[in-house]
């Protein structure tokens, strides 16, 4: 059941397991550093079908979020293992499928996690780092696997299936505090949803594929504006479903694997839906992994086999 995609730095390669175990090892030779199971050492719940959560490297420590009985998030120096600074959980969150996703608001650089419970921004400057800078309850869903979307001018965008639908939510500061409030919420069928996978951000648009619960647009490709995400651009049509597959950004193109296993290259504008090259590269089902990307080798995995395409 792998759901993650590991944080790769030239020194480093930390993953984290469907069952919450943590792993640190060398990037070039492989040599184990370190491991934490994020359950036993810090009581951590793993979500219904286990954990998605894709770990994150700055500056040589890992960013975590256990999401645990007393810490929500902490750094771990990846060269030895020593936890750096730990993020108190006041609020009583717990581990959902999404990941910790990097941004600045007004100047100030915050780790952004959206847990089962409500959202949270954490400073990741040194001086205050590990403290919680906001906390968004408006954003509780049941189940959460996309991470939050940083958008500019400080909103972010957060979605999730099962009924979870979509929220346009705005980050700002007030003196030495940060207020975040709700500028749009939208049910599953109003809007740009999405149920497994974190829609991207390409040329002041986004994408997506729609959610199961989308009425008759449900698990096509669409392209919405920030400002509007009600409205659609275009959506992929009947005639292109992808399920609840993967997708990423890369090279100015959109590349889609299908739940089945087809891989399909798109141009990432907001002219239309205009394809330019399908294959069906793996036999299984529920191609679900998120894609991983490095030097024009994509790595694509189904529930029974791990693959690497040359896209050079």
């Amino acid at each position: 059941m792998s759901r993650t995609v590991p944080a790769v730095s030239e020194k480093f390669v930390v993953t984290l397991g469907p069952a919450g175990h943590v792993m640190c090892v060398d990037a070039v030779t492989g040599d184990f550093y370190w491991g934490i199971d994020l359950v036993r050492e810090y009581g951590a719940t793993i979500p219904m079908w286990h954990a998605g959560q894709c770990p994150l490297i700055v500056d040589d420590v890992a960013i975590l979020a256990p999401a645990g009985t007393e810490v929500l998030m902490m750094g771990v120096d990846c060269a030895t293992g020593a936890v750096l600074w730990q993020t108190p959980n006041t609020h009583g969150l717990a581990m959902s499928h999404s990941s910790i996703m990097p941004a600045e608001f007004d100047g100030i650089p915050m780790f952004v996690y959206a847990a089962l419970g409500g959202m949270v921004g954490v400073a990741a400057a040194e001086e205050h780092r590990g403290a919680i800078l906001w906390f968004a309850p408006q954003w509780d869903r049941s189940v959460i696997a996309p991470s939050p979307l940083v958008l500019p001018d400080g909103r972010i965008f957060v979605t999730a299936g099962y009924g979870g639908g979509s929220m346009l939510l705005q980050v700002r500061r007030s003196g030495e505090e940060f207020r975040v409030a709700t500028v749009a919420d939208f049910k599953p069928n109003q809007g740009l949803a999405s149920e497994q996978q974190t829609p991207v951000m390409h040329d002041g648009h986004m994408f997506g594929i729609l959610p199961n619960d989308a009425g008759p647009l449900r698990n096509q490709l669409a392209c919405v504006h920030p400002d509007d995400p009600d409205n659609f651009f275009w959506t992929s049509g009947r005639e292109n479903r992808f399920g609840l597959g993967p997708y990423l950004l890369a090279d100015g193109k959109l590349y889609v694997l299908s739940d089945d296993g087809v891989l399909t290259m798109l141009e990432a504008g907001a002219m239309g839906y205009r394809e330019l090259g399908r294959r069906r590269l793996l036999e299984g089902h529920d191609a679900w992994g998120p894609l991983a990307l490095v030097q024009g080798h994509l790595v694509l995995r189904d529930d029974t086999r791990l693959m690497c395409v040359d896209l050079r």
